[in-house]
């Protein structure tokens, strides 16, 4: 699900700032979870696009994912017209009648507000669906694999491999496997196993965490802190200064990713810290949108 990616502009780079920030006071969702996701995915560039996929957009949603997400919550956000349009038909799919409001729903996904916002809601549905079936807290790492595989497929995923770790993931989910063969192979096209495929998740998010703060956030419960900006993705060089050197500065100074050793670090990756909420409200001021 993940696209060929170059360097952001730094205007860019502000605007998508300014519209995950807007999306976390909105919704209650935490900033640095939806920076890190978008981070992961996009490399920040509201129109990367998908090679092997219907991914697109700052949060490479695909088509019945978006579809679905904006049935169930454009209408709290100003996108009525959107969600009034989708139909939902009886063997799950979700369809628009018209094909040029189809494009125009799908071309949301590429507009950093609108995606923000949706991939905000959409990770906390996650959040209490995985939570319901699990039995447990869900993980930053457990949600990605919602957004990445689908719902019923993260679960599919995570039951399996408390049950059989070592079970390779491509037989589980060859169509996902054909399209991200980089996440679901290893060295000469070796299968990698469900456990492997998780883990390479979550240092990758890790990794994403130590590019910006210099040091990986503190792992109270295994992958819950894991999200940051992506070391492999290539979004513009830190000495160039502006909004991005600005953000890092001010990640390190809020602690948000090199966090104090103790529990209170992060109460949750779905309510805000007062030290997040402070990031993003001072992101919304700096560009004045707040």
């Amino acid at each position: 699900m993940h696209s060929t990616m170059s360097v952001v502009p730094v205007e860019t780079r502000s605007s998508v700032h300014s519209a995950i920030a807007r999306a976390s006071a909105r919704t209650g969702v935490d900033f640095n979870y939806l920076l890190g996701q978008a981070q992961v995915e996009s490399g920040l560039r509201s129109n990367a696009r998908a090679a092997t996929s219907s991914a697109s957009g700052l949060y490479q949603f695909v088509e019945q994912s978006w579809l679905g997400v904006v049935k169930a919550h454009g209408g709290e956000h100003g996108m009525a017209w959107a969600a009034d349009s989708i139909r939902q038909g009886s063997n799950g799919r979700y369809h628009v009648a018209d094909g040029a409001t189809r494009q125009a729903i799908l071309n949301l996904r590429n507009d950093p507000q609108a995606a923000s916002l949706m991939a905000a809601e959409h990770a906390a549905d996650n959040k209490a669906s995985l939570e319901g079936s699990l039995g447990r807290e869900a993980t930053g790492t457990d949600l990605y694999m919602a957004h990445f595989l689908g719902l019923g497929g993260a679960r599919q995923f995570l039951s399996a491999m408390d049950a059989s770790p070592d079970r390779s993931g491509a037989a589980m989910f060859p169509a996902a496997a054909r399209a991200n063969r980089g996440i679901f192979f290893g060295e000469g096209g070796q299968p990698r196993s469900l456990s492997q495929i998780y883990d390479r998740f979550a240092a990758k998010l890790d990794r994403g965490a130590q590019a910006v703060g210099g040091a990986p956030m503190p792992t109270m419960q295994p992958a819950v802190q894991r999200f940051g900006f992506d070391g492999d993705v290539v979004v513009g060089s830190e000495a160039q200064g502006g909004d991005e050197a600005w953000l890092a500065t001010t990640l390190a100074n809020l602690n948000v990713v090199r966090g104090p050793s103790a529990p209170t670090a992060m109460a949750s990756l779905y309510r805000p810290t007062p030290e997040s909420a402070r990031l993003a409200y001072s992101i919304l001021a700096r560009l004045g949108t707040a």
